[in-house]
């Protein structure tokens, strides 16, 4: 009976080990864990780094969007890239009658499929140096990769730096970066 206790003991371990290496795989994000089994939405509202992001998808109506089955690979602008936009604009964009506008920002940061960055690293490589990809708003975005780096370029010419690769989720993947990317208006 004890042989079976320490093999059932080990087997908890073991179990609890190879648990805690398939968290451990995905970073934090703004302090917090993000847990692949958990959607966009739901690991976003846990990044300190996030809120004014989760204040604009709460505010475009775009929370069901994301928490539905995807894919989507999200470049998630933190909230120092939100504040180096002109003073006022995050608070003006939030305003229940410029909706339409916000909707076409945030969903500019969205690509309707689930590219990690190794998968953007290959379009990349494959397409001479730089991707072209259309988002779910529209726009055009260019991914370019720099010593294991991406970059995103909107079609205004500002240039994200993806700062926090590959956090997987599960209808898809994030990818937070330093800049937020605007549409052509």
């Amino acid at each position: 009976m004890r042989k079976f206790a320490t093999l059932l003991l080990a087997g908890t371990v073991a179990i609890s080990a190879i648990a805690t290496i398939a968290y451990a795989q995905n970073p934090m994000v703004g302090g917090a864990a993000m847990y692949a089994q958990k959607n966009i939405v739901d690991n976003a509202v846990n990044s300190k780094d996030h809120t004014t992001l989760v204040a604009a998808v709460k505010a475009g109506g775009l929370v069901d969007t994301l928490q539905s089955a995807g894919p989507f690979t999200v470049f998630a602008p933190t909230n120092e890239a939100f504040a180096a936009l002109p003073a006022g604009t995050v608070e003006t964009l939030l305003k229940p009658e410029n909706k339409d506008k916000l909707v076409k920002i945030l969903t500019c940061h969205v690509i309707g499929a689930k590219a990690m960055a190794a998968d953007v690293a290959k379009m990349v490589k494959d397409d001479g140096g730089t991707h072209k990809v259309k988002t779910v708003g529209g726009c055009e975005l260019s991914l370019k990769t720099d010593g294991g780096k991406v970059t995103v370029t909107d079609e205004n010419g500002n240039v994200a730096n993806v700062t926090i690769a590959d956090v997987e989720q599960s209808n898809g993947v994030i990818h937070v970066v330093d800049k937020v990317l605007l549409p052509k208006m």
